[in-house]
């Protein structure tokens, strides 16, 4: 046990050192690469069909398509629980905005 100890006293820093740079060196990868997705936020989504056809998508419309499944699917909870009345008034507040959404 002393031999690990003065193992670690006498080489610590020299072994913390480059495993804090190498640490440090993957983070910032890693935050260059989340960076330019971010920038290319247009997405190719490819639809099965028959023939296979590219949609591109812009921020907009990925934005509205997302809303509108969140609605869809807080209106199945909500439909899928035994609630009253309040959760009857926001089941027609989220067919309203359904429907404006929809309606773009």
């Amino acid at each position: 046990m002393k031999n690990i100890t003065d193992f670690l006293d006498k080489w610590s820093v020299r072994i913390t050192l480059p495993l804090v740079l190498i640490i440090f060196f993957k983070t910032c990868s890693t935050n260059s690469k989340i960076e330019k997705t971010k920038e290319e936020l247009t997405t190719q989504i490819t639809v099965g069909d028959s023939t296979v056809k590219s949609v591109i998508i812009t921020k907009e419309e990925l934005k509205k398509m997302l809303t509108i499944e969140g609605l869809k699917a807080e209106k199945r909870m909500i439909q899928s629980t035994d609630r009253k009345i309040l959760d009857v008034n926001r089941q027609s507040e989220i067919d309203k905005e359904l429907q404006t959404l929809e309606n773009k």
